[in-house]
C-alpha cells in the first residue's frame, strides 16, 4: 500500500516505534498526540478545498456579472417612454414644418423603432429572435 501523505506515514511510524519503546501504558497519549496531527493535516486540506471552491464561486460570477446585462426595472422603461414622449413633440414639430405629414409618419415611426428595440431588450421574443439558451439560464 502507498502511503498518499509521506510526512503522515512518517509520523504514524514514529509514533509505533515510541509505543513499542514506551510501552502500552504510553498509548493513549501517542495516540492523542498522533491524532491531533492528522486532525492538523484533515484541517488543512479542507481550507484549502474550500478555498479554492469560493475562489471558483467568486471567478463564475464575476464571469456572469460581466457577460450578462442587469435586468432593467419598471423604473427604466417608464423613464424611457416619458423621455421619448417627451421627445417626440418638436421632432414632430420640425418633421411636419419641414416635410409635411409624410415626414410627421416617418418621425413617429422612428420614435415607435427606437421605443420597440428598447422594449425588446431582454426579452427577445418580443422582436421574434429565437432564444439562446443562456436567455433561459438565471
Amino acid at each position: 500500500m502507498e502511503a498518499r501523505d509521506p510526512e503522515l506515514k512518517k509520523e504514524l511510524d514514529a509514533t509505533l516505534r515510541a509505543r513499542h519503546e514506551l510501552g502500552a501504558e504510553y498509548e493513549p497519549a501517542l495516540v492523542e498526540s498522533f491524532l491531533e496531527k492528522v486532525e492538523q493535516r484533515l484541517d488543512g486540506t479542507v481550507e484549502r478545498r474550500v478555498r479554492r471552491e469560493l475562489a471558483e464561486r467568486q471567478m463564475a460570477a464575476a464571469r456572469d456579472a460581466r457577460t450578462s446585462s442587469p435586468v432593467e426595472g419598471f423604473g427604466e422603461r417608464f423613464g424611457f417612454g416619458v423621455i421619448s414622449l417627451i421627445l417626440a413633440i418638436p421632432l414632430s414639430a420640425i418633421a411636419a414644418v419641414n416635410a409635411d405629414i409624410e415626414g410627421l409618419v416617418v418621425c413617429w415611426l422612428g420614435i415607435f423603432g427606437v421605443n420597440a428595440v428598447h422594449a425588446s431588450r431582454g426579452r427577445p421574443w418580443i422582436l421574434g429572435r429565437r432564444r439562446r439558451s443562456s436567455d433561459w439560464e438565471e
